[in-house]
């Protein structure tokens, strides 16, 4: 396993490290900084918001993104750039994905790092460096 500079995050990546899966844990440890795009933490929100635990998981991000090697990744102008790139290419090749999926990988893109991700989505995405990792079987 080696080392990365900027791990990012996406949805299911968080929803593992919560859930204490050790595939995710690792690669966090190892990872001098991790980063949380502000797309993922609108997902979190909305499944905070329906389920039975609002409060509880609303608490646990906040202490997450309190840690001083956790960052949130704002989308800028730069962001959007990779966005409209990717999206067309993925629509050209007729190969889309979520737009929430695109603005997490234009991100991804635009910070230098690597995208720690169970949804094999990302695999569509040619110039992403990502790290898909599998669930526990039930």
């Amino acid at each position: 396993m080696s080392s990365v500079d900027r791990l990012v995050l996406d949805t299911s990546a968080y929803s593992h490290f919560r859930a204490g899966h050790p595939g995710v844990l690792d690669r966090m440890a190892d990872a001098a900084v991790l980063v949380v795009p502000a797309v993922v933490l609108g997902e979190l929100g909305a499944a905070f918001a329906l389920g039975r635990r609002a409060q509880e998981n609303r608490q646990a991000l906040a202490d997450f993104l309190d840690e001083p090697f956790v960052s949130i990744l704002d989308v800028t102008t730069a962001t959007a750039t990779h966005y409209g790139r990717i999206f067309a290419a993925l629509r050209r090749a007729g190969t889309p994905i979520s737009l929430n999926d695109v603005w997490i990988a234009a991100g991804t893109l635009e910070c230098g790092g690597r995208l720690l991700t169970f949804d094999t989505d990302y695999r569509r995405v040619p110039e992403l460096d990502y790290l898909l990792l599998e669930a526990p079987s039930s």
